[in-house]
């Protein structure tokens, strides 16, 4: 009847049936398999006395969980007042030492200057001599100084900026 009415053989139509049948088994076969995987995978996740032990793991990791989120607020209040009291400490340093008499030696005299995160700050100057030690100090404000430097002065202040 279905030859007569499709126009086709039946040995094509018992052909294609036992090819869907083929494709059926295989199908079967690999949900059978994932089914097994997952029953490995829960037997291996129950694990223990009882449900309640899987609970009682549950609310620890949980307590761990809320202890880490604790933990990270205070770090990251720590770092935020770290930044905020860094920005008014010394960060940048120039030093340049000289003679600042040709007949002394050694490079005794220094130029030092340190500045903040804002380039503000100063310059100390202590001058050498066989008299004695003279030191001077001039302000820096934003990188620049009111006063004129000398040489040495303004190798520290490039040094401390990173200019050099």
């Amino acid at each position: 009847m279905i030859q007569q009415y499709l126009g086709i053989s039946s040995d094509y139509v018992i052909i294609a049936l036992a090819a869907l049948v083929l494709i059926m088994i295989i199908l079967l076969i690999v949900l059978i398999v994932k089914v097994s995987n997952l029953k490995k995978r829960y037997k291996y996740f129950m694990q223990g006395k009882n449900a309640k032990s899987l609970e009682d793991t549950l609310f620890y990791r949980l307590e761990q969980v809320d202890e880490l989120v604790e933990a990270n607020a205070l770090n990251e209040r720590n770092i935020d007042m770290i930044i905020k009291n860094m920005q008014g400490c010394f960060q940048k340093l120039g030093l340049v030492k000289y003679d600042a008499l040709n007949e002394m030696g050694g490079k005794l005299s220094f130029s030092l200057c340190l500045l903040n995160e804002k380039n503000s700050g100063f310059i100390i100057n202590a001058m050498h001599s066989r008299e004695g030690c003279y030191t001077y100090v001039k302000e820096v404000i934003e990188g620049n100084s009111i006063i004129t430097l000398a040489d040495e002065e303004e190798q520290a202040l490039e040094m401390a900026l990173g200019e050099e």
